[in-house]
């Protein structure tokens, strides 16, 4: 199993730090345009277009993963892994963890927004939907690294909510580092970790 975690995260890597890269990207266009205060205006409708969508390639991956492993896998079992691997931990990356970060950076206008409470219709047909397309046409690739972009951006969204009209050098160090923490870990978890634990050593078991 452990060799099995070790590959999975060898092979999706390289997608991981192309949505790093992309949210990086993403920052300085808007220092170089100096359009902070625009972005942030529109930045909570924003987050609520790229958090389902993050959950919807979330428990594509989880399932899909699931299912790769296990062809003879239960419904059952796959909604039960594919919800909670993604609504719980992209929920974990999209909300909680940029949270943090805006408290411990003392962003004027933190806040945390929690999609399965806000809107729980929304994220958990999102959920379904995902779990669906995953058991059906399991996938992973793709919807990863797919997931990786959504899941950098709506961090990204979130933590600009919580932003005043300016921006120091300090501050887009420290929204990089909890950029990177709130989707490097979180991702590779739900949709590589979280998956194989409840999956045996025999693939077809």
């Amino acid at each position: 199993m452990f060799k099995q975690i070790l590959s999975e995260l060898k092979n999706h890597a390289p997608f991981t730090i192309f949505g790093g890269i992309t949210g990086i990207v993403i920052m300085f266009i808007i220092i170089l345009f100096n359009i902070l205060p625009q972005v942030s205006n529109v930045s909570l409708p924003i987050f609520y277009i790229l958090h389902p969508m993050h959950v919807v390639l979330s428990s594509i991956a989880t399932v899909a993963l699931y299912k790769l492993y296990k062809p003879k896998a239960e419904i059952s079992k796959a909604i039960v892994i594919g919800y909670i691997g993604s609504i719980g931990i992209a929920t974990l990356s999209d909300s909680i963890i940029p949270y943090i970060g805006e408290l411990l950076l003392d962003l004027p206008n933190r806040g945390i927004h929690l999609g399965f409470i806000e809107k729980p219709f929304l994220i958990n047909s999102a959920a379904f939907l995902g779990i669906a397309i995953g058991f059906l046409k399991p996938k992973t690739k793709f919807p990863h690294s797919g997931h990786v972009l959504i899941s950098t951006w709506a961090s990204l969204f979130h933590i600009i909510m919580a932003m005043g009209q300016t921006i120091s050098f300090t501050l887009i160090i420290g929204i990089f580092l909890f950029l990177f923490l709130a989707v490097w870990i979180p991702c590779c978890t739900s949709d590589i970790i979280f998956p194989l634990l409840f999956i045996s050593s025999k693939k077809n078991k």
